[in-house]
């Protein structure tokens, strides 16, 4: 809204473009600044609105296949779920109001949101209004890879007139593979797995969302710093025109994760369900994908990584030898059923989640 005012405002623009910095032609950073505040002070006012709405209507079921977990989680039963709704509509509102509409990116961004906000709200609605527990896996990541193959097209088509816009890298080093058409493929796989991931690690009272800030914060600053030109290139990152207005999409969902956390922190008021996970997953996966970071996602997310490598390990171990290699998967289930507080194991979560993020953005000058 912001930046359509002032282009169509001529002597407006020319007098911000005085005072703007870096490859953004109008304050780039402080409208990633205003997005997340924004973000934020939307999920906090309409936060109790849609808790009370929810509450009438969805509410969570405790109803997993291990009976252990469903009574260490019975106090959790029909607490509202669904709270993404509230947090889609933080980051629309956020990014109506400070990003550039033409820019590919942004564009990228929002339907990432929506079109996995609604896969997400689909899969939360058959659970709770039916006996089955959400849609069938097929079904879920055929919808999932129809998404992800949409926008890794529009992505491969931008990123193809761009140096280094296919080039898969190595965190140090700075090796580079060009991936060609088979970006498409790839950037279906990060997308994919990277909305999962937090799906999976969505399990504790603010757990995701919590790490999520930590995480999303990270690729806010990276964003940036590939679109500005004279960075990137001392950085000796990819430079990737207009990325930085990527930034304020993650900007919008770092303030919105936060304002949730708000109402999410244990004990929790509202749990997000696939309606926020799924989107906020594939967020990340796209930022990793613009920014051209996929192999640092997997520090970034070092987190969500380790939480769906414990399920696909507890699957491979548990068909291989018939007994468990942990207590209970995710891997937060596991410290539940040793007797660790959920609190605990929520904050200790969140620090290893904000170490790994300095240390991937530190990363960057190591090359």
């Amino acid at each position: 809204m912001l930046v359509w005012l002032l282009h169509r405002f001529a002597p407006l623009l020319e007098q911000a473009e005085r005072h703007s910095a870096g490859d953004s032609r109008v304050f780039l950073t402080a409208r990633i600044a205003l997005a997340s505040v924004t973000s934020f002070l939307v999920a906090m006012i309409f936060g109790p609105m849609a808790i009370r709405w929810l509450k009438s209507r969805f509410r969570e079921r405790i109803d997993s296949a291990s009976e252990r977990l469903n009574e260490i989680q019975a106090g959790k039963q029909a607490t509202p779920t669904m709270g993404g709704i509230f947090i889609i509509l933080a980051i629309s509102i956020a990014v109506i109001l400070w990003g550039d509409w033409n820019s590919i990116y942004i564009r990228l961004g929002m339907a990432a949101v929506l079109g996995f906000g609604l896969l997400g709200a689909v899969d939360d609605w058959v659970k709770l209004r039916t006996r089955k527990n959400g849609l069938r896996i097929r079904e879920k990541l055929i919808a999932q890879l129809v998404l992800a193959a949409a926008i890794s097209v529009m992505l491969y088509f931008e990123h193809r007139q761009t140096d280094h816009g296919l080039d898969l890298i190595w965190p140090l080093g700075g090796y580079a593979w060009n991936l060609g058409a088979a970006f498409v493929l790839w950037g279906m796989f990060v997308l994919v797995g990277s909305s999962n991931a937090v799906n999976l690690t969505d399990g504790l009272d603010g757990l995701a969302s919590g790490c999520m800030v930590f995480a999303g914060s990270a690729f806010t600053a990276l964003a940036y710093l590939a679109g500005h030109s004279v960075l990137a290139g001392y950085l000796s990152i990819p430079f990737i025109a207009g990325s930085g207005e990527f930034a304020i999409v993650l900007g919008a969902m770092v303030g919105a994760m936060l304002g949730f956390l708000w109402f999410n922190c244990h004990p929790a008021q509202v749990f997000m369900g696939d309606t926020g996970s799924l989107p906020i997953g594939a967020l990340l996966g796209l930022a990793a994908l613009i920014t051209r970071q996929e192999l640092l996602l997997v520090l970034v997310g070092g987190v969500f990584v380790v939480e769906t490598v414990s399920v696909i390990l507890q699957v491979f171990w548990y068909r291989m030898t018939g007994n468990r290699l942990i207590a209970c998967s995710p891997l937060h289930n596991h410290y539940l059923f040793k007797g660790e507080h959920e609190f605990k194991i929520v904050v200790r979560f969140w620090i290893g989640s904000a170490l790994l993020a300095l240390m991937a953005v530190a990363s960057l000058k190591i090359r």
